[in-house]
């Protein structure tokens, strides 16, 4: 006799198989080892997420199956697109930003990649065009710059604190705006709503990466974006241990304000038997038109999969975010006083600091800080970075943010080295700049560790006692 169960977390109730004896009365070895002591679909009662570490869902019948295929129907079916485990932190990401659905992915720059590139799905072959921030992620500049470059999609990079820049770039080829809600990594932070309002002029989308920011500081949605994207490596995991990226949808965007401009959204698309994507899914239960093309397109061609053992990891990490958000931006900023007066230090890159250009603005916008980020030039030129870094004891030479560990890095050799100089000049970065991503360690031993480093530079430079005083 069968009975259904309460489906997993991301499968709904009509698609969950019924349950079945695990073995019934078969006796072979070979059928009880893969079959014996687990039945699909029963709850197990956990109190904490579990990892549903499998490749494939068992449909309860033909129709759920031809019906889950054909988009009519939400349930899992097969882990590339989507798996219980992620579909978890689906949810609470898209909480966290107040948006009105959510996408896991395996990275990052999977995010990042997908978002953009469904953008491109959406309005079909042809000509298509970006304007971004040119003060990024270099991962990021590196997708833009180059790699869509090969794809033959263009790029204009424009200052992001400049809202006419925006408007001059855009054109009627342009598929969306992207920017970082705070830049990485000199903490440049964009009048969200004045470029937002530029590009919805123009029936332009908005997407912004909130990873420096994350929705503890800052919702973009608030702030008129449509799409937001993190590295849930970062902040949201928290720990080091997990690559991850998500896509929040807004559903937001009228991409039937200029049904042309968007016609795998907005006209029968003969891959998916026709369906209007637009009139099909009005975003419950998470499936925006823009979120349904990125998974049974984007994700499902090309593969940016979250492993459910990565969710698990993002998911715990966010239970403490907050916790660990508002105790970091207070050290941070506390280093950053203490680096502005010291001798060894020509320029601190942090606009909590008062007389930073964006000081003002940057209240108004985040008012509860900035994140545990910031970067500073040091005085003695390139000469002393290395005597610098290789003097930290407690700062973590690491190409990461947003762990519970301090981290320091140079950037013009390590995340931007693929800029040239002019590149690296409109970033904000100089051959002396330093990053610092500050944890959660007791904040008198992060200035200790600071100070005695600065002190190696003063010894390293120090003049000799006859020579003429230079500075």
């Amino acid at each position: 006799m069968t009975h259904r169960t309460d489906p997993p977390p991301g499968q709904d109730a009509q698609s969950a198989p019924s349950a079945r004896a695990s073995t019934g009365s078969a006796s072979a070895l070979a059928t009880r080892q893969v079959h014996a002591g687990y039945t699909p679909g029963v709850p197990q009662n956990t109190v904490t997420v579990p990892v549903y570490q499998s490749v494939a869902y068992e449909f309860a019948d033909f129709r759920a199956a031809r019906d889950t295929f054909a988009l009519t129907r939400p349930g899992n079916i097969y882990s590339r697109n989507g798996n219980p485990t992620s579909a978890v932190l689906e949810r609470r990401v898209n909480d966290l930003e107040g948006g009105a659905g959510a996408l896991a992915l395996g990275s990052g720059q999977a995010a990042v990649a997908v978002s953009l590139l469904t953008l491109v799905a959406a309005a079909g072959p042809g000509a298509h065009h970006f304007v971004a921030s040119n003060k990024l992620y270099g991962g990021t500049s590196d997708l833009l710059g180059d790699s869509f470059a090969d794809l033959g999609i263009e790029v204009t990079f424009v200052d992001p604190l400049d809202p006419e820049a925006w408007r001059a770039a855009l054109r009627d080829t342009t598929r969306g705006v992207f920017l970082e809600s705070i830049g990485n990594p000199v903490l440049t932070v964009p009048d969200l709503r004045a470029i937002a309002d530029i590009a919805h002029a123009a029936d332009v989308p908005v997407v912004v990466d909130n990873t420096m920011a994350t929705p503890v500081l800052l919702r973009p949605f608030e702030h008129g974006a449509d799409i937001v994207v993190h590295s849930a490596t970062k902040y949201l995991g928290g720990h080091g241990t997990a690559i991850a990226g998500v896509i929040v949808d807004g559903g937001t965007f009228d991409f039937t304000a200029r049904p042309a401009r968007w016609p795998r959204l907005t006209a029968p698309y003969p891959r998916f038997d026709g369906i209007v994507f637009t009139d099909a899914f009005d975003g419950r239960e998470g499936r925006t038109p823009f979120l349904v093309l990125a998974r049974a397109k984007s994700v499902h061609d090309l593969g940016p999969t979250l492993s459910p053992t990565s969710a698990s990891q993002i998911l715990l990490g966010i239970e403490t975010l907050d916790l660990r958000i508002r105790r970091q931006t207070e050290t941070a900023l506390d280093l950053a006083r203490f680096l502005a007066q010291q001798f060894e230090v020509a320029r601190v890159h942090h606009p909590g600091l008062p007389g930073h250009p964006e000081h003002e603005q940057v209240s108004r916008l985040l008012p509860e800080g900035l994140g545990s980020v910031f970067s500073f030039d040091l005085a003695g030129g390139p000469g002393v970075v290395e005597t610098f870094i290789d003097a930290l004891e407690l700062f973590a030479l690491v190409a990461n943010i947003g762990d519970v560990r301090s981290l320091v890095v140079h950037p013009a050799t390590t995340t931007h080295s693929r800029l040239d100089a002019a590149g690296r000049a409109d970033a904000g970065i100089d051959l002396t700049t330093i990053r610092l991503s500050v944890g959660v360690e007791d904040p008198d031993d992060l200035r200790a560790d600071l100070a005695q480093a600065l002190q190696a530079v003063a010894r390293a430079t120090a003049a000799p006692a006859d020579a003429p005083f230079l500075r």
